[in-house]
């Protein structure tokens, strides 16, 4: 009992210390889309140009996310989120003395290294830091960085643009990723080594043991789940990005579109453990992802292309329903991929695809929207029914998860 305490530290507190920093990081990247009108004001850049500070975030993820998963191999995972926070706060100062558009862009391609880091290194830092029977807590935590960031920077940034500035807000954020990372630094207790080499010691004290087989990643299972988590981000981030745009040129000004737009993420405080302990209690895996997912597209349709009453229900329903699948892509992932010993890589590569959905959400869509609205509403629905079906196709008999018990 005694080793037992000192390799685990509190779930609850592993949990909130994690999410903070996921938290600050995804705040640093939706400073931006509730306040995207001002800054295209304020840099003379139109509705292409601007795209790119959202999309040119989630760039980095495609080339560096699968790296990623070896260097937290190599430096532990707590080290691999001090780096994201280290590295959003400079990419935010450099923003802060953008002076033109080009520049904004730049620092924003450097922040995004910060997301790369930050959500390939938090599920393993999970893994090390936390005891196996509690994972499933801090992971269903864990799943609503993105939404929590999300919202509060909708909600936030634009009553901060209007009291301090462009560079005020700026300055907000750079200071509060740096606040989230003190703490994991000082709440993080590490035992000697990192989580990786303590598993090569057991596996050299229980004899020698197979390299891990990374041809499981490309297994038809794993590939449908990747398959549909890119429609996933595709969608949620279309709507994240260009929604609040669509509310204000509708009459709203920015607090009520930035709220409006993030007020499924605020609801995914609820779904998100609910949707995780749903999970343990049944089994039904596949089915609670498919119909998390089903809601997602037609609720970003009517965010993207209505207001009034529809608006509003189809924020509640994504919030209750179809952001419950951030907890159900984590927890179906690991049992598609069934080995512990590729889940570093496999964790890199499901930021990838994260990033590259994130990317084409925002880079694609401004040349959908030329058609208007509707097509852009039309499209992240029928991408989210996509997602959906893919996921009905699953597999998991064969994965080594038969009894359908999380991979820890």
């Amino acid at each position: 009992m005694k080793s037992k305490s000192k390799k685990y530290q509190n779930h609850v507190l592993v949990a909130i210390v994690v999410v903070l920093v996921g938290i600050a990081i995804a705040l640093g990247q939706f400073k931006v889309p509730s306040v995207m009108p001002a800054i295209m004001e304020e840099f003379s850049m139109d509705v292409g140009s601007a795209s790119w500070l959202m999309s040119i975030f989630t760039f980095a993820g495609i080339f560096l996310a699968l790296p990623t998963g070896a260097l937290a191999c190599k430096f532990g995972p707590k080290n691999m989120m001090i780096a994201a926070v280290a590295i959003i706060a400079a990419g935010t100062l450099i923003g802060a003395f953008a002076t033109s558009g080009s520049m904004l862009v730049f620092s924003r391609a450097i922040e995004g290294i910060a997301l790369v880091f930050c959500g390939v290194a938090a599920p393993l830092a999970i893994q090390r830091y936390v005891a196996p029977d509690k994972i499933g807590f801090a992971m269903g935590v864990w799943a609503l960085w993105f939404s929590l960031g999300s919202f509060f920077g909708g909600v936030l940034t634009p009553a901060l643009f209007e009291a301090i500035g462009f560079r005020g807000v700026w300055f907000f954020m750079a200071a509060v990723a740096v606040v989230a990372g003190a703490v994991l630094f000082f709440l993080l207790k590490p035992s000697s080594g990192t989580f990786f080499e303590a598993v090569e010691r057991a596996s050299a004290q229980t004899g020698p043991k197979a390299k891990p087989d990374y041809r499981l990643l490309v297994k038809p299972r794993v590939l449908l789940v990747l398959g549909s988590f890119l429609m996933f981000n595709m969608v949620l981030l279309s709507m994240l990005s260009f929604s609040p745009t669509f509310l204000q040129s509708q009459g709203m000004d920015a607090g009520q579109a930035g709220f409006a737009s993030t007020l499924p993420m605020l609801i995914a405080i609820v779904s998100s453990p609910v949707f995780g302990m749903l999970a343990d209690k049944t089994g039904k895996v596949r089915l609670l992802s498919v119909v998390a997912m089903l809601a997602m597209g037609p609720c970003a349709c009517a965010l993207l292309t209505t207001t009034g009453p529809v608006m509003w229900i189809a924020a509640v329903v994504m919030g209750l329903v179809g952001l419950g699948s951030p907890t159900m892509y984590l927890t179906v992932y690991p049992r598609a991929v069934g080995d512990e010993a590729v889940m570093p890589v496999a964790m890199g590569l499901l930021i990838l695809v994260q990033s590259l959905g994130q990317f084409l959400g925002t880079a694609l869509m401004p040349l959908v929207l030329e058609s208007g609205w509707m097509a852009m509403g039309l499209t992240v629905m029928v991408l989210g029914l996509v997602g959906a079906a893919l996921l009905a196709f699953v597999n998991l008999r064969g994965s080594g998860e038969e009894a359908e018990s999380t991979v820890r």
